[in-house]
């Protein structure tokens, strides 16, 4: 691999961990806010189902997930079992798509 291409992704890894950190924050203090304000899960899901602003703050969630697990996982496989052919990044591929199929799901059955 090049090295503009290992710098894409140290930037990319990085930067979904910087919208990882304020994703996880967020959805803490929201969960820790609704659940001392009293909310069950049901009153909890009643309120958010069909909320576009949850919808696409999950999604994004969802992205910085896909973005920033195979590149992290990449790294260590290389490191680790010392698999740097072709077919590790493909492996990758499918995980992300994985990742973003489940992920998806997950938002769609919440806020869709």
């Amino acid at each position: 691999m090049n090295v503009r291409a290992q710098a894409i992704l140290w930037t990319a890894q990085r930067a979904s961990a910087a919208v990882l950190g304020l994703c996880v924050l967020v959805h803490l203090a929201t969960m820790i806010y609704a659940v001392r304000g009293g909310l069950t899960a049901a009153e909890i899901l009643t309120r958010t189902h069909g909320s576009v602003a949850w919808f696409a703050f999950y999604s994004v969630f969802v992205l910085a997930i896909v973005v920033h697990v195979p590149i992290g996982l990449r790294s260590v496989l290389g490191e680790w079992l010392a698999w740097r052919s072709p077919s590790r990044d493909w492996a990758l591929a499918v995980l992300a798509g994985f990742l973003w199929t489940m992920g998806m799901r997950a938002v769609l059955a919440v806020f869709g």
